[in-house]
């Protein structure tokens, strides 16, 4: 079939008929019927992220690579930020971001064992999970609803001279008060990262400024799993204007190694053979010396790929979402009396990620979610409801030890009965949503 082609030519047909399958096998689009499966999240692509995945794999360069580093320029960007970090997922740029924190390079800075960090249980565990790990103590405070946020008013009760911290998610899209928490933070000399994997594109304005979530505090985190703002099937992001919080952040990335020589790459600074590092012999080669304990934690190039193909539809998605989310919310305001809507936080445009219902008194989630799921509309519930009450949390429950709770989470516990949320991805049509809402009404009349 190639025998008459050179390389470019031969990759420019097999790509060529990657589009054409994915345009005639892939994007296809059905008109939605009553009763249909509607998913809380689905991939929207066609065949631009295709061509790219499979143009990355015909190189075979298989870990990090061109796409990489375009995705990270293309990322930078977008966001507004100085440097950006892709690692393999959500969950560890989540670890990359507060391990970052601990560097001996950070000196008198440095989060350490024992330390404490001020988080919410209401969300998703691996935003606590890494300061467990490391032996820092997470002091829990309240969330607010309807906004599902981190409680600004619980700041100060949380704060002891062990407080290192703050790290907090933006709550499905609802960025929680940054100016708040910000000024918190700046106040009492604590770093703050925020968690930006359910809010990516979400908007704050900030002494007179808007910003994207995630660039505010010193390190944001994103997530590109497939029911996520973007995708690049598993993938995350680490993200700073911080210069050595980056320095930090691609040390401990790409096994702790000292060396910023990108993969198959030497020599970059002209200095591998001619220093002297820690207690090794003068001249031990750079590429091998480690200022940290890391990990490896980079995405393939594969991934990257997709992920430059969505980012360019990326802005699309965001407004497709806003809309999703306004008609739902229209639509609901008839049955206020039995659901508590969600609402944006103060000086905010949400990227919502999706739409939160907390049920009113009289009205029984359960039987609300089981009749949506009978009727084919997929439901999730606010991801852990309160943390400290599931079994990860067993022994320390009992020794009373490892974490600390301000207040008596009575919104946490409110969220973990009565709440749940259902999807606004941009792949809803109108005909998906007003379905739901037809639904929703119907389970609380």
């Amino acid at each position: 079939m190639f025998e008459n082609m050179n390389e470019k030519q031969a990759k420019d047909e097999i790509l060529a008929a990657v589009k054409e399958y994915c345009d005639k096998f892939h994007n296809v689009k059905k008109p939605y019927t009553e009763g249909q499966r509607i998913p809380y999240a689905s991939r929207v692509y066609d065949s631009a992220e295709m061509v790219n995945l499979v143009d990355s794999s015909l190189e075979f360069w298989l870990t990090a690579g061109r796409y990489t580093d375009l995705f990270e320029k293309k990322f930078s960007e977008y966001l507004g930020v100085k440097y950006c970090s892709l690692v393999n997922s959500g969950s560890s740029a989540n670890l990359l971001a507060f391990m970052t924190l601990t560097s001996p390079l950070l000196k008198e800075r440095a989060v350490k064992p024992g330390d404490e960090m001020i988080t919410v249980a209401a969300g998703f565990p691996t935003t606590v999970t890494p300061a467990l790990q490391y032996g820092v103590v997470p002091v829990f405070v309240d969330v607010t609803i309807p906004q599902y946020n981190i409680d600004i008013d619980k700041l100060e009760a949380a704060l002891s001279p062990k407080t290192k911290v703050v790290m907090a998610a933006h709550t499905l899209g609802n960025p929680f008060d940054l100016s708040a928490v910000k000024a918190f933070c700046g106040k009492h000399n604590l770093w703050l990262i925020e968690d930006n994997c359910d809010a990516l594109g979400s908007k704050y304005t900030i002494d007179g400024e808007e910003k994207f979530t995630g660039t505010i505090g010193d390190i944001g985190t994103s997530s590109f799993y497939p029911p996520h703002h973007m995708t690049m099937g598993e993938g995350g992001a680490v993200y700073t204007n911080d210069p050595l919080l980056n320095r930090i952040a691609r040390s401990l990335r790409d096994w702790g190694r000292d060396c910023i020589c990108p993969s198959g790459c030497d020599n970059i600074c002209q200095h591998r053979f001619d220093k002297q590092y820690g207690e090794l012999p003068l001249g031990y080669d750079h590429k091998y010396v480690y200022s940290h304990f890391g990990y490896n934690l980079k995405a393939t190039d594969m991934q990257a790929a997709v992920g430059c193909a969505q980012i360019e539809k990326f802005p699309s998605f965001v407004e497709k979402r806003k809309a999703n989310f306004k008609r739902l919310r229209a639509g609901l305001e008839a049955v206020n009396d039995k659901l508590i809507l969600p609402e944006a936080c103060e000086n905010s445009e949400p990227s919502w990620f999706g739409f939160l219902i907390t049920c009113r008194e009289g009205v029984s989630r359960n039987m609300v979610v089981q009749y949506l799921e009978n009727n084919g509309i997929q439901t999730r519930m606010l991801f852990a409801g309160n943390l400290i009450k599931h079994p990860c949390f067993d022994e320390m429950r009992a020794s009373g030890e490892g974490y600390r709770v301000v207040g008596t989470l009575e919104n946490t516990d409110r969220i973990m009965n009565d709440t749940f949320w259902i999807g606004v991805y941009p792949g809803m049509t109108d005909e998906m949503i007003d379905f739901m809402i037809k639904k929703i009404t119907e389970a609380v009349r």
